[in-house]
């Protein structure tokens, strides 16, 4: 499957499940609103989320997939199944004992995640219950990431792009049917998360049947291509993840700024999380396993052609979502959340922290197509590194801010972190000669930039024409999207007959 078809699976998949998501928020906006419950759910839900980015996910992927499709490249199927096999055992019984520790100290654990919340009574608690409920979640979404590394290294990649969709639906049904039974809503979609990882799990181990990559359960040996896969995690969890380390960061300081600090954040990070996952996640995960095997076939320049074009696509596609919502996000907030529980002053606080993160949209993509450039070439050390460098400055920005402009200043640092990232990858690889920005690159980005301004500029001005109501927004978003592709075209940003011979593209 081409670069451009498997981002355009990927990415359509993708789009259902993010639309799906914000169903899944809305619910929870009218449920749980944006007090008390709604920040221990949060957090209950971050602590498995932030170990599945950082370690199944993240790392994990990025150690695991460039060795498996080397072996699929040069031993065979037999051979790839064999390490997958190895390194489903070792995973799945260290995360069981992982998920076991962390039921036990909790508590202790829950201090370290959201100091604040010991300042509102009740909410440490209750947070501390719900992190109980939705952490098996954390096994088995681990399983779900080492089955989405093999199907997508064997170029299927609908099934494993489709399972948060399952996620999706499978919590609202269940805190629709649950809540008039549990504590609390919080309670209902903590039972929800729970239920979500069974039924991803299960589908995936359908779907890599269905492929002929069946992974019969083995005992737990440190192979050598094992230990080199485990070698490689420990660097890469930072790396890979570290988007969700900063937004951890933010967390922890939120849950001292104010009671609904946290729960503002999550709301507008869902909403900045649609272009980002539909573009940015279908961007890394097609082009990691696309890089190993042009490298391990010696084809340097098709590589670099690669990333050049997955930046292109990247910039194409998030720069104008990026200026739309920082143009329109009080009526997006209002539309998608303001109902029940959620009232007007919960969207203006929403609506501003969503600008904050939109303005580093661009970069949270941008350093998906950078990153795969280190973990295909088994390079693990650099992006720590780097990582490392902005999570402190993260840390920086966050201490600087959080005084005048409280959560908005949180979510301000996210991005500007997110900038710091991508040009510190970009510096490295350029010196190491893996990277080169081309001409068509360097012509198109200021192009697709000037026609994101006028766009913004036709929005800004609709906003202000149109009155407040939901129809009102559909209107904006059709209108921004024709204005948008009118001015691309107009400008040379892109050629129809380049982007159709782009989804055309051969391995």
């Amino acid at each position: 499957m081409s670069l451009g078809k498997a981002i355009a699976t990927i990415g359509g998949l993708t789009v259902l499940s993010r639309i799906t998501g914000l169903a899944r928020e809305m619910l929870v906006a009218r449920y749980l609103g944006a007090g008390t419950v709604a920040d221990a759910f949060f957090v209950a839900f971050r602590f498995p989320n932030l170990f599945r980015s950082l370690f199944a996910e993240g790392a994990f992927n990025a150690a695991f997939v460039p060795l498996f499709a080397g072996k699929l490249e040069g031993e065979g199927r037999d051979a790839a199944r064999a390490f997958a096999e190895e390194c489903l055992a070792v995973l799945g019984w260290s995360v069981l004992a992982f998920v076991a520790v962390m039921e036990i100290v909790m508590p202790w654990a829950m201090y370290g995640l959201a100091p604040g919340f010991d300042d509102v009574p009740g909410k440490m608690a209750l947070a501390t219950e719900m992190a109980r409920i939705t952490f098996p979640y954390l096994l088995f979404i681990s399983m779900v990431s080492l089955q989405s590394g093999v199907l997508n290294s064997l170029g299927r990649f609908a099934a494993a792009a489709g399972t948060p969709i399952l996620l999706n639906l499978t919590s609202m049904a269940v805190l629709v049917a649950l809540v008039p039974y549990t504590e609390t809503p919080g309670h209902a979609m903590a039972f929800g998360v729970f239920a979500s990882g069974i039924a991803q799990f299960l589908w995936l181990v359908f779907s890599v049947r269905s492929a002929g990559m069946v992974l019969r359960p083995v005992r737990p040996r440190l192979s050598p291509e094992v230990r080199l896969m485990l070698r490689r995690v420990v660097p890469g969890a930072v790396g890979a993840g570290v988007y969700q380390v900063n937004l951890l960061i933010n967390t922890m300081i939120a849950s001292s700024v104010a009671n609904g600090a946290v729960s503002y954040l999550n709301y507008a990070d869902r909403v900045n999380q649609l272009p980002l996952g539909v573009v940015g996640i279908a961007i890394g995960t097609a082009l990691l396993p696309l890089l190993s095997r042009q490298l391990r076939a010696g084809d340097e320049a098709g590589a670099v052609d690669s990333q050049n074009r997955a930046m292109e696509l990247g910039l194409l596609l998030t720069l104008p979502a990026a200026l739309a919502l920082v143009v329109i996000a009080l009526p997006v907030v209002v539309v998608v959340y303001q109902r029940g529980s959620f009232n007007a002053g919960d969207s203006l606080a929403v609506a501003a922290a969503l600008k904050a993160f939109a303005l580093g949209l661009p970069a949270y993509v941008l350093v998906k197509a950078l990153t795969p450039a280190f973990f295909a070439r088994h390079d693990t050390r650099t992006p720590v590194r780097v990582a490392m460098v902005t999570m402190v400055a993260n840390v920086v920005f966050n201490l600087a801010l959080m005084g005048p402009l409280k959560h908005v200043g949180m979510a301000l640092s996210t991005a500007l972190a997110a900038w710091l990232n991508v040009i510190l990858l970009a510096w490295f690889l350029r010196r190491r000669g893996y990277f080169v920005v081309d001409a068509r690159l360097r012509s198109r980005a200021p192009r697709i930039l000037a026609a994101g301004l006028v766009m913004a500029g036709a929005l800004w001005a609709a906003d202000r024409a149109l009155p407040p109501a939901p129809w009102a927004l559909a209107v904006l978003i059709a209108a921004g999207t024709a204005v948008y592709a009118a001015a691309v075209l107009a400008l040379g940003a892109a050629r129809w007959g380049e982007v159709k011979a782009m989804l055309r593209r051969s391995r």
